[in-house]
This record gives structure tokens, C-alpha cells and sequence, in this order.
């Protein structure tokens, strides 16, 4: 699995995966749930949309697409989550 997008929130998070589902790209959101951990304070840094290795170029072509990236994205692996839905 590699992370494809950084979200600021669940909502963004879930938005970004449901226009890879419906451009056929599996995606996973990761950190969805340890946003309630701290309550009302403000979180950043946790919730990613993640897809299978094979997929990221077709995902990142996508969200190219869409403005949601920027060409100067680094690519990113994310060894914590290899193997997952792969």
C-alpha cells in the first residue's frame, strides 16, 4: 500500500476515496478512527487515503486530475501498511 493523499479531515479523507472507487482505483483510508482520540482538539497529520502498490499510478493520475495533488508530490512508500489489500 502506498499513501496517495494526506487528508485534513475524515470527510476529506472519504471524499478523496470515493472518487478513486468510482474511477474503479481501490482505496483504503487509514487513521480514520484515532481522530476522536483527542476529542475536540484539532488533529492533523493522521487520516490518509492509501492504495495498493500496483494502483498508485492510476490514483495519482486520477487525483492529478482533479487538482487534489500537485505534479511535485514526492512519491511515497509506507512500509507500516505494505501488504495490505495488495
Amino acid at each position: 500500500m502506498r499513501v496517495i493523499y494526506d487528508a485534513a479531515n475524515t470527510v476529506d479523507a472519504h471524499l478523496v476515496k470515493h472518487a478513486l472507487d468510482e474511477a474503479g482505483i481501490p482505496a483504503f483510508i487509514r487513521g480514520e478512527y484515532l481522530t476522536g482520540a483527542m476529542g475536540e482538539l484539532p488533529m492533523t497529520g493522521l487520516v490518509q487515503v492509501c492504495v495498493p502498490s500496483a494502483a498508485w499510478p492510476e490514483a495519482r493520475d486520477c487525483l492529478l486530475a482533479l487538482g487534489l495533488i500537485s505534479a511535485t508530490d514526492e512519491d511515497r512508500d509506507d512500509p507500516a501498511i505494505d501488504g495490505l489489500l495488495a
